[in-house]
């Protein structure tokens, strides 16, 4: 689907920012917060959920523009956005709110973090009334060079193997954050891949409907895979039409998701 409107160029950092600077930094990519914020400008004013919280940059700009909002984090000494209730909470088990206490949940490069993300869901759609909306964003594993890049080397950009030596190598990375606030693993390491296909399965069989894709913006150079992207469409067109739907051949072949830039973005209404 295409993008509700044009994507603002972003900054990338290339450092790890420090705790306590002046600028809450996203641990995610910015450009995935903006094409996120550029979702809810739009939406009526309710109560919000950010989870994972992070740093806190979602929920400032939830609380700046009219929104109520909750914030929960494995690691709450991470937060810090003022003014805003932070509580420590594990997305692989029960969330600390009451069923149907929000309008919307934040879910922003959260559940490749996690060993059960299907309960995560089933938590959004508890905590979210009938009708509320989450939006969930997870690396793109599904774009032509991330697809190329798996036939050749086995794995993707953001799901490298996970050995001994990158596991050191990222905690190297987050020494001065990991003094502050403990270890951090599960902050820097992705451990599970999820793609299109299964995250709209645990969305509709976890109480939403209606789930809707987008990309956060295209990746500069995809122009080197057209002919690669023309082959996928080519074949996917060729199948038989009942195929197609049974297999969401066109969501797949999509520009949110085979053109698509380092994260989808996915939104759905609770039932």
């Amino acid at each position: 689907m295409a993008s509700p409107s044009k994507t603002t160029e972003t900054k990338k950092t290339s450092a790890i920012p420090p705790l306590g600077a002046a600028h809450t930094h996203p641990i995610a990519r910015e450009g995935t917060h903006e094409f996120v914020q550029q979702l809810l400008t739009s939406q009526p004013r309710g109560r919000v959920l950010d989870v994972p919280a992070g740093r806190g940059a979602m929920s400032r700009w939830l609380g700046d523009h009219g929104f109520e909002v909750a914030a929960c984090d494995l690691y709450p000494d991470l937060f810090e956005a003022p003014g805003i209730e932070i509580q420590r909470a594990d997305l692989n088990q029960r969330l600390p709110f009451a069923d149907g206490a929000f309008d919307y949940v934040v879910c922003i490069e959260g559940l490749e973090h996690l060993e059960n993300s299907h309960q995560a869901v089933r938590e959004f759609a508890r905590v979210l009334r009938p009708g509320g909306r989450v939006i969930i964003t997870v690396p793109n594993i599904l774009n032509i060079e991330e697809r190329v890049k798996n036939l050749l080397h086995g794995y993707t950009s953001h799901f490298k193997p996970i050995s001994r030596a990158h596991v050191q190598e990222r905690r190297n990375e987050f020494a001065d954050w990991r003094k502050q606030v403990g270890e951090l693993d599960e902050v820097f390491l992705h451990i599970h891949p999820l793609s299109y296909p299964e995250l709209r399965f645990i969305l509709e069989s976890s109480g939403f409907d209606g789930v809707e894709v987008f990309r956060d913006r295209p990746k500069p150079r995809q122009w080197l895979y057209f002919p690669l992207v023309w082959l996928v469409r080519l074949i996917g067109w060729l199948r038989p039409a009942a195929e197609k739907e049974a297999r969401w051949t066109r969501e797949l072949s999509s520009d949110a998701i085979l053109l698509g830039g380092n994260s989808i973005v996915l939104q759905a209404t609770r039932r």
